[in-house]
């Protein structure tokens, strides 16, 4: 049975902290379609100290959305440990993670998320002053290096985590250099998995039920995190589970059942984001441009949606599909 220090897990398959996306509408229609443990959308620690209204509604609970996890970004120890205790006791959060992965610029530039790889010291001084003086375990997302991939370098930095105090580690198989393109490196992700004694998550293009195979098989990971691959696709955690059992890739689900879907999560998104129409109307569109890729006409439906304003406007051109 995996644990998360002495969390039990229901499952080693999670849903990523995608922000801007893993909402409360995204993760409830993932939770619909198989999803068993997701996470909040990523929060910045200095956001949360300062009580900045935005940050605190990306905290907001569902009584359907549970189980859930939380995960930190920041830089200062001193913040950080003080934007854990307000999260822990909003969310309730079984155990929180220390966002050392984030390859955005913005993120960078403040030395936080993947930059902290580059100061081994710093990342694990924020690791061992949550780990010792939070009620919850804590965790660590790392890349596989900054500029470059160095096993021997990420290796030493992942036993330094769990040195420190981490319950667990999620590793993202490319370097913040690669962001989000280019290759998985599996070989460094069994090397940190060989050199810790806590589980191991693995990341990284796990975009159907056979790459979540390959990502186990390769590099021995305890679980896995999805994140990209359930844009328009909250099935992929069901199918996921099929194909480890059976070996089966499921087929792409019909027009008609995506149709049917993205409705629903039009509507939770109507339902359940208190922000204006107009920045609510783009969200929709967004969301509507992942269920509507790879059929006929995908060009033509693409351009009709972006003209679309309002929630009423994006049903019409759903239903002329």
């Amino acid at each position: 049975m995996l644990k998360i220090g002495s969390y039990t897990l229901n499952t080693n398959i999670f849903l990523a902290p995608l922000s801007g996306c893993s909402d409360i509408p995204f993760r409830l229609i993932s939770r619909e379609h198989g999803a068993r443990f997701c996470f909040y959308e990523m929060v910045d620690a200095n956001s949360i100290v300062r009580d900045r209204p935005g940050t605190y509604r990306l905290l907001k609970k569902h009584e359907d959305d549970s189980p859930i996890a939380a995960q930190l970004l920041g830089q200062d120890p001193a913040i950080m440990f003080d934007a854990a205790q307000k999260i822990i006791e909003i969310t309730g959060t079984p155990f929180l993670d220390i966002n050392c992965a984030c390859p955005a610029k913005k993120v960078i530039k403040k030395k936080a998320g993947a930059h902290l790889l580059r100061d081994a010291g710093m990342l694990c001084g924020i690791v061992k002053k949550l780990a010792s003086g939070l009620k919850v375990p804590v965790t660590a997302k790392l890349r596989i290096g900054f500029d470059s991939i160095d096993i021997p370098r990420i290796t030493k930095i992942a036993a330094g985590c769990e040195a420190s105090g981490a319950a667990a580690l999620f590793v993202h198989g490319r370097t913040m250099a690669q962001g989000y393109a280019g290759e998985i490196d599996y070989a460094s992700i069994r090397a940190i998995k060989d050199a810790v004694r806590i589980p191991v998550f693995g990341i990284g293009n796990i975009l159907n039920g056979k790459l979540a195979k390959k990502m186990f098989d390769e590099t021995l990971c305890d679980g896995i995190m999805v994140a990209r691959g359930s844009f328009g696709n909250p099935w992929i955690f069901a199918d996921i589970e099929d194909y480890l059992k059976n070996g089966k890739l499921r087929s792409p689900r019909p027009l008609r059942t995506r149709k049917s879907v993205l409705k629903r999560h039009l509507t939770y998104i109507d339902m359940y984001k208190d922000l204006t129409p107009v920045i609510r109307a783009g969200i929709m569109r967004k969301v509507s441009m992942w269920y509507l890729t790879g059929f006929p006409a995908a060009k033509r439906i693409r351009a009709e949606i972006s003209k679309t304003r309002d929630h009423a406007g994006l049903l019409k051109v759903i239903d002329g599909i």
